[in-house]
Order: C-alpha cells, then sequence, then structure tokens
C-alpha cells in the first residue's frame, strides 16, 4: 500500500497557486467572451438615457465631448453629450454625473438646454433602499424638470433649498441634488465654447457653502433613516 503524501506549507502553496492561475484563465476567458456584449448593453443604456433626459425634435446631430470643472476644490471630468440642431446651433447637453448616497454611488444623466434649464434626468445606476431612497426613480424627480438651477436651489429645503426631499431618505435626497448640481455647473462654465464658436467661458471653482450636516428629523415627513 502506497504511503499517503504528508501535507506540507509547499503542498498547500503550490495547490492554491495552481487554483489560482486555473480561476484567473477562466475568469479571464469569460471576460473575453463577454467584454464586447457589455460595453455594448452600456452603450444602449446611455442612448437611452440620452434620449430620455434630451428629447429633441427635428434634424438633431449629437456628439460625445467632455466638460471639466472643479467642483468644490475637486477638478472633474463629466462625459458629455452635445446637440446642434441641422444649423449647428447648440440646443443643450446630456451630462453624465454621480454622487455618494446612502448605499453607495448614484450614476446619472441630466440633459440641460441652452438656457441652462433641466430638461430631464435618469438615474443609470444606484444601491439605495427599496422603498426609501429608491423613490428617487419616481415623482421626486420630475419636480426638476423644466427648472432652472441660476433660480432654483439645487439643495433640498430642510438645507434652505427648494427641493423636496423624499420621506425618510433626506440622504438620497442630498445626493441627487448634488448630482445635478455638478452637472449644472460644469454645463455652465462649458457652454459658451459651444453657441456660436464663441471661446470658453473661463472655468472657476464652486465655493458654495456644503449643506447643513445630518439631522435626525426628516423634516419632510419622517425619521432621516438614509
Amino acid at each position: 500500500m502506497a504511503k499517503k503524501k504528508e501535507s506540507t506549507l509547499i503542498n498547500m502553496v503550490v495547490a492554491l497557486l495552481v487554483i489560482t492561475a486555473v480561476s484567473g484563465g477562466v475568469l479571464g476567458m469569460v471576460y473575453g467572451m463577454t467584454k464586447d456584449t457589455i460595453a455594448e448593453v452600456e452603450q444602449k443604456k446611455n442612448e437611452a438615457a440620452i434620449q430620455a433626459v434630451l428629447p429633441l425634435k427635428g434634424d438633431i446631430t449629437y456628439n460625445a465631448d467632455t466638460l471639466r470643472y472643479n467642483y468644490e476644490g475637486t477638478e472633474i471630468a463629466f462625459p458629455c453629450t452635445i446637440a446642434k440642431d441641422a444649423n449647428g446651433v447648440f440646443q443643450g447637453a446630456a451630462v453624465k454625473t454621480s454622487e455618494g448616497g446612502f448605499g453607495g454611488k448614484i450614476d446619472m444623466m441630466v440633459g440641460f438646454l441652452a438656457d441652462g434649464s433641466i430638461k430631464g434626468t435618469s438615474v443609470l445606476s444606484h444601491a439605495e433602499t427599496p422603498g426609501l431612497g429608491a423613490n428617487m426613480t419616481g415623482k421626486f424627480k420630475d419636480q426638476f424638470i423644466d427648472k432652472n438651477p441660476a433660480n432654483f436651489k439645487l439643495i433640498v429645503k430642510k438645507d434652505g433649498g427648494d427641493v423636496d426631499a423624499i420621506t425618510a431618505a433626506t440622504i438620497t435626497s442630498r445626493a441627487f441634488s448634488k448630482a445635478v448640481d455638478k452637472a449644472y455647473k460644469a454645463f455652465e462654465a462649458n457652454k459658451a465654447k459651444y453657441m456660436n464658436n464663441a471661446p470658453a467661458m473661463e472655468e472657476t471653482s464652486d465655493k458654495d457653502e456644503a449643506p447643513a450636516e445630518e439631522n435626525p428629523e426628516n423634516m419632510e415627513g419622517g425619521q432621516d433613516n438614509e
């Protein structure tokens, strides 16, 4: 009868390396097989979001670009899609933006018309609580449509703004509003270069004061659980 091979540290390390190599190879193969499909799905999602937040009539040309803006001391690049009509007249832009919410990062698309008013918003991905923060994808977002942040404060009412927060989800409401504010400020700081070939506006830094600290009481109708 053959003697059973003793288990040693070297044997365990070798086995672990083999398992890791095989697992890595399988994952790499799966990624290689699915990356194009994933990219295609992501592209279609973005295209659908652009049409949702910036529905324009007529012969419109859409071109991808990037807006850069220093928001609260941090340089941020905002992927965007610029819309112009058949005569080359700037109509607006769909701007991708994000902010940390209660459950994680909230990725969004915001559509702006040339005058700075919000045409629409769309949440691309989030990890907010179902029935609470996740309600931002419902009627909550409708209050931003047709509003111009030049005279509509993108801050929840309990912090002195004009946004009606989601009941028991003020953190999510703040994050949504801040994401829109980021996109708006980046759009306003860059839009001149798309209008009548005018030179770009000088980039400025955002110096707005941060919202007030969390208050355990939700002034919009419940406990501030998020």
